[in-house]
């Protein structure tokens, strides 16, 4: 497990909230091939739709860009090993 050694960027969540999206992520990169973006979104995506309702978004990758509109309080973006990681629900 990776706990504890992401970086936090950029969240407006709160912080129980935040912990849980750094653990699915480490979950996932502990499940899945690094190369495998794919599966670790749809991973966190899953766990945060079951935990926390239906609308979660997520985007795995070490590079991209993006622009989006999200629900107050429901949005990260942090670093984990090499890639990043967007979580948010949609507004």
């Amino acid at each position: 497990m990776l706990e504890g050694k992401a970086m936090v960027d950029d969240t407006d969540m709160p912080s129980k909230m935040q912990i849980q999206a750094m653990s699915y992520a480490s979950q996932a990169l502990d499940l899945y091939d690094v190369l495998d973006c794919e599966s670790i979104a749809a991973h966190i995506k899953k766990e945060f739709d079951t935990r926390y309702g239906c609308g979660w978004q997520c985007v795995v990758g070490s590079s991209f860009g993006c622009f989006f509109t999200h629900s107050k309080g429901t949005f990260i973006y942090f670093t984990l090993e090499t890639l990043n990681f967007l979580i948010f629900k949609g507004a």
